[in-house]
């Protein structure tokens, strides 16, 4: 079952022991790179940073995710020792990368729907199990085609639906880098770089291509998107938490689905490293507005029922976007991964998953996003040891491996 939980956590102190077992106080970390809220945050529980790069005397290794595949590389004969944790599983980009996620969502629901319509037409070769405590949204993902692999369907169903806006995305760049708006099919053609002399469409590089969503709920006029931090410290069986402090991040021009007006960022793209650079972009807000207070508008414009049932929606989606990659993460005991869900809300409050970030910006634009931040990593790290140091004693009385925590059950606070 999974479990997404509401976090606000408060862990009690755990110390390095002469195992160097599941500690805090006085353990070591490493990081690749610096960003002070997770250097400070690390410090202030109380956490000494290595000394030097070639330093493997560690507990924690706060890494990018360049470093990682070079850390389970199994080329280097690198092995971890039991007390040693990385911030991200080996294959990861099974729901990061753009495609990725969208081929391994695509066949989750197949299977779900297959399974689902075999248990009422009483089929009893298909497999079945109960219905998750998160029902199966309709569908949560825009159409989108994988480019160049399916470009020739991408063009199939651009000429079906014409009138159709599309946005193109590099499947491995961030922060808004590289994507464009298509409402005609030359325009990709001319941005592909022409034609092979097979005939074929050349392009730069990899890129999805997906049904652009055209009639955002809008706020002041403006279109914004969410971002929302989930923490998963096992994944079979998985074990999930929603932190509390997502926000939703605005453009900063009002927004139009005018033709004229498909090439502004500053419209359409909500990514703060594109609005900062806008004229009008608000340094003491950042653009953002706190999840809680998205809540509030919505319950105030279409009431507490649609507030709830929406809440329930957007854990849906978090749910089984982790459940479509299940199978596919190496799930190694030494990993956890905070991901950043982006998450944006159609005029009938459907919520739609855009992308899934493995590294999340840490970067601050005002001082309660710092200290949002702050609270972010305070309690993805708080969490990460607690539920380690719950799996120890089932593990030592099983394998006396690491293991995890049991299926089943929930929590709150």
């Amino acid at each position: 079952v999974v479990v997404v939980v509401v976090v606000v956590v408060v862990v009690a102190d755990m110390r390095r022991g002469s195992d160097r077992g599941f500690v805090e106080i006085g353990a070591l970390y490493k990081s690749d790179f610096d960003k002070q809220v997770v250097l400070r945050t690390l410090e202030r529980r109380g956490w000494q940073r290595t000394k030097g790069d070639d330093d493997e005397d560690w507990d924690l290794y706060w890494a990018s995710v360049h470093t990682v595949r070079a850390i389970f590389n199994p080329e280097n004969g690198r092995r971890l020792h039991e007390h040693q944790l990385v911030n991200h599983y080996p294959n990861h980009y099974e729901l990061t990368r753009k495609d990725l996620m969208h081929r391994n969502i695509k066949r989750y629901r197949k299977e779900k729907e297959k399974h689902l319509e075999a248990a009422i037409h009483g089929d009893d070769r298909q497999p079945f199990s109960w219905p998750d405590e998160h029902e199966l949204p309709q569908e949560w993902v825009p159409t989108t085609f994988a480019l160049p692999s399916d470009y020739a369907l991408f063009v199939e169903e651009f000429r079906r639906n014409p009138n159709v806006t599309w946005i193109a995305k590099p499947t491995g760049k961030a922060q808004g880098r590289g994507i464009f708006l298509v409402s005609k099919l030359n325009q990709l053609k001319k941005w592909a770089g022409g034609q092979a002399p097979s005939g074929q469409t050349l392009f730069r590089e990899p890129y999805v291509v997906s049904r652009y969503i055209a009639d955002p709920l809008l706020v002041g006029g403006k279109k914004f998107d969410m971002r929302m931090y989930v923490l998963v410290t096992n994944y079979r069986p998985l074990k999930a938490f929603l932190y509390r402090g997502g926000f939703c991040r605005f453009c900063v021009e009002q927004y139009s689905s005018d033709v004229a007006e498909l090439d502004n960022v500053f419209v359409h793209l909500t990514n703060v490293a594109i609005q900062k650079n806008a004229e009008d972009y608000n340094d003491k807000t950042g653009g953002k507005w706190a999840y809680d207070d998205l809540l509030l508008f919505i319950e105030s414009t279409r009431g507490i029922e649609a507030r709830d049932k929406l809440v329930i929606e957007i854990e849906a989606v978090l749910a089984h976007s982790l459940k479509a990659v299940q199978s596919a993460i190496i799930n190694d005991k030494h990993c956890f991964e905070m991901y950043g869900f982006d998450i944006l809300l159609d005029s009938s409050l459907k919520p739609w998953l855009l992308e899934v970030n493995a590294s999340p910006s840490l970067s601050t634009t005002t001082e309660d996003d710092r200290l949002l931040k702050m609270r972010l990593i305070n309690d993805v790290i708080g969490l990460v040891y607690a539920c380690r140091a719950a799996s120890a004693p089932a593990a030592a009385a099983s394998t006396g491996g690491g293991g995890g925590i049991g299926s089943g059950g929930g929590g709150g606070g």
